[in-house]
């Protein structure tokens, strides 16, 4: 059984012969492939390179296509700041929609059009042509509330919520065509899977999240779920406010960041819902030891139950010692669901 073959069972409810394997890795895999983390954002043959060495040196079962939060809002013009080795970074201070009356006027960016949207496209079907069958390829957008907040800026979008909600749901509005539009171009290039970013979901109370945001992302799921493939949903932080309504979005990959106990999103989200995680990055994989490691990946097992992914909450840090990321992996090789 090969990565893609066991994730997709995994998926399906079917047997598998050991754990899948999803880690979240970005700048690590950069320092994979020797790149700058400028080239691994910015190049798509970079970013499949680090991508696929990654998961050659430490047996992944997939390869995904993130990089950063910026791509649909470069596209959009926001103004976007680039760094040699930290990732890419909006320009709050002057957001696209600092204005929003620009809103009314905003053009959709055409995502086959060569911008960033385009090199992400591109690395999905590069990706697809290197690994073949053999790892499952996922492609990557934004959420409701992170794109939204990238465009307007988080301070002031925070704000509209209050002030101006019929704003917010245009701009929601905006945020869900350009996604699905991007999603579908990925999956015409090969993805297996779409993951959702959602990040800036978990600063918002449970009212606005359940009145504003929880209505497109599920809006945002079902459409990825008519492309024809499943959907994964990544929202960093403490969602323990929000865990009910995610779990009924529907999505076969649920993403829990290690503020979150396992067993209370286990017990939310009831027995289905496949769980990744959720290792503290730092203090529970990076600054930790394998027997640690091993020991912390036990207990969210225990409390996630079968349907479990292994992975950490969030990305695998850079510097994270290589026995340590071996760890979280040999604990997947040598236990099944």
């Amino acid at each position: 059984m090969n990565g893609r073959e066991r994730i997709l069972a995994h998926l399906a409810g079917r047997p598998v012969d050991r754990l899948p394997l999803m880690p979240i890795t970005m700048m690590l895999a950069a320092r994979q492939a020797g790149a700058r983390y400028l080239d691994f954002c910015t190049d798509y043959r970079v970013l499949a390179e680090g991508q696929i060495r990654t998961a050659e040196a430490f047996g992944f079962d997939y390869v995904n296509t993130m990089s950063d939060p910026a791509r649909e809002a470069a596209d959009c013009g926001a103004r976007v700041q680039y760094f040699d080795d930290q990732p890419v970074a909006l320009d709050e201070e002057r957001a696209l929609l600092a204005d929003k009356v620009q809103l009314a006027g905003l053009k959709q960016p055409d995502p086959l059009g060569g911008g960033r949207m385009h090199n992400g496209i591109r690395a999905v079907a590069l990706l697809r042509e290197r690994v073949g069958q053999d790892l499952l390829v996922e492609g990557w957008i934004e959420g409701p509330m992170a794109e939204a907040a990238d465009l307007r800026g988080i301070n002031t979008l925070m704000l509209d919520f209050y002030d101006d909600p019929g704003f917010v749901r245009d701009l929601f509005d905006f945020v869900l065509a350009m996604e699905l539009r991007f999603a579908r171009e990925q999956v015409a290039a090969g993805a297996d899977l779409i993951g959702i970013g959602d990040a800036a979901a978990s600063l918002i109370g449970p009212e606005l999240y359940r009145d504003f945001v929880w209505p497109y992302e599920l809006k945002l799921v079902d459409g990825i779920r008519a492309l024809g493939v499943p959907a994964r949903l990544h929202i960093c932080g403490n969602t323990r406010a929000h865990l009910g309504g995610m779990g009924r979005l529907g999505c076969a990959i649920m993403d829990i960041d290690y503020p979150v106990p396992l067993a209370e999103a286990r017990a939310q989200m009831g027995p289905d819902q496949i769980l990744v995680g959720n290792l503290n990055p730092v203090a529970g994989l990076r600054n930790s030891t394998p027997a640690a490691v091993t020991a912390a990946l036990a207990a969210c097992h225990r409390d996630a139950g079968p349907r479990f992914i292994v992975g950490a909450g969030c990305e695998v840090p850079r510097d994270t010692p290589v026995d340590n990321l071996r760890a979280l992996c040999d604990y997947a090789r040598t236990h099944r669901p």
